[in-house]
């Protein structure tokens, strides 16, 4: 074990303050990036876990969200000629204004406690009723097809089956005023409430999910000579890279092809790309460098001051100032290593308190890596700050 890691180890409550800075600075980073990659998941939640293998786009598009995504109708059949492709459905949806609809006795407590409210000199408007703006996404009510995500049994594919029956989210329940068995009113429509979803949670729009044909009977369908994304299976999946390219050669610019990985990582892209959303990441990364570089190198100071008599017989024992400092970066490596650690523990613990309060969160292995060596980096700098504080081991204080 080397003498800065023994030191780390044996001293560690001189080093607490600098390792719980660089982790809080991981946070502040890695909780946003989180925050907004797991919006970005909430809107595609449902094509993450279809069974689609290639996702086809508009030749313009650079996500999901980013560009005309759409296509004219008439490449369905060319992308179905392909020999290994076995099913293709054309992403569809809508949005519109819904409204619960009180029982009896959910309106007599509501009208009471609005009398209650007027009372104090407050109003409550609506009696109780909810209304909300949501998104529709559509699925083929038909159990192993393309549109039908992997985590729905065939009991919440027949419930969707039925006429104007919707899903919901769980998080999304409380929001609408709704529950499972309710009715409800969809641009003016009378809706069903016939399932509800884990793990679909979308903290901007709470979203409907629909069978085809209930989108097609509310009068809302796309019918015209464009439509959506399409999604489309294969028969191997491993070779939705190879299925894509020739997809791709096949469209001559008329398409793009994309496998579902990705369209997926292009999408998480596109989210981290807003002039907005890089703005506040910049900032929060300044903050935390700041925040973490001064913390850190005033603890490192104050721990190095505290030993500086043991640094000075190291060099009364003909260490060189070259490998106290060598001493001193390794120190400060080591302190970047647990602060890392230290900051993946709280950013797991902010990930479990956001998901109970559905509030997606998603973390991308590659962004991860980043601000993982950025707080090493902070650490090492920190620690390059410090080095000037060993001009005052000088092996003749040891005579005081």
């Amino acid at each position: 074990m080397s003498l800065a890691l023994a030191t780390l180890l044996y001293e560690w409550r001189r080093y607490m303050a600098a390792v719980v800075a660089l982790a809080f600075s991981g946070l502040l980073v890695l909780a946003q990036v989180g925050i907004f990659v797991g919006i970005g998941k909430g809107f595609t939640a449902q094509i993450d876990r279809s069974r689609a293998d290639i996702m086809v786009l508009g030749p313009g598009a650079k996500a999901l969200f980013g560009g005309p995504s759409g296509l004219p109708r008439r490449m369905i059949p060319l992308v179905y000629s392909h020999p290994e492709v076995v099913q293709v459905a054309p992403l569809d949806g809508s949005g519109g204004r819904f409204q619960n609809i009180l029982s009896p006795e959910d309106q007599a407590k509501a009208d009471a406690r609005a009398k209650q409210a007027a009372k104090g000199g407050n109003k409550v408007a609506g009696g109780g009723r909810k209304s909300e703006f949501v998104n529709v996404t559509v699925i083929d009510a038909i159990p192993g097809f393309v549109t039908v995500p992997t985590d729905y049994s065939e009991t919440m594919i027949e419930a969707l089956r039925q006429p104007f029956a919707v899903a919901v989210d769980q998080t999304a329940l409380k929001r609408l005023g709704v529950k499972k068995g309710d009715k409800a009113i969809y641009n003016g429509k009378t809706v069903t409430i016939g399932v509800v979803t884990t793990g679909y949670p979308n903290i901007i729009q709470p979203t409907l999910v629909m069978s085809r044909d209930t989108l097609r009977m509310l009068g809302e369908a796309d019918t015209g000579q464009r439509v959506g994304p399409l999604m489309v299976q294969i028969r191997d999946p491993a070779r939705s890279e190879i299925v894509a390219a020739q997809l791709n050669k096949k469209g001559d610019g008329q398409f793009r092809a994309w496998t579902r990985q990705e369209l997926a990582d292009a999408n998480s892209g596109a989210m981290l790309d807003d002039q907005i959303i890089g703005i506040i990441l910049g900032f929060s990364a300044f903050l935390g460098l700041l925040i973490g570089v001064v913390i850190t190198w005033q603890t490192l100071r104050g721990a190095i001051m505290a030993n500086i008599k043991e640094f000075a017989s190291l060099r009364a024992l003909g260490v060189s100032i070259g490998d106290l400092r060598n001493i001193v970066l390794e120190l400060s490596f080591w302190v970047g290593i647990v602060g890392v650690f230290a900051s993946a523990l709280l950013t797991w613990l902010v990930s479990l308190v956001a998901t109970a309060g559905g509030v997606p969160m998603s973390f991308p292995p590659v962004l991860v890596g980043v601000v993982a060596v950025f707080l090493i980096l902070i650490a090492m700098l920190s620690g390059f700050l410090s080095l000037g504080v060993l001009k005052n081991s000088q092996p003749a204080d040891l005579l005081r």
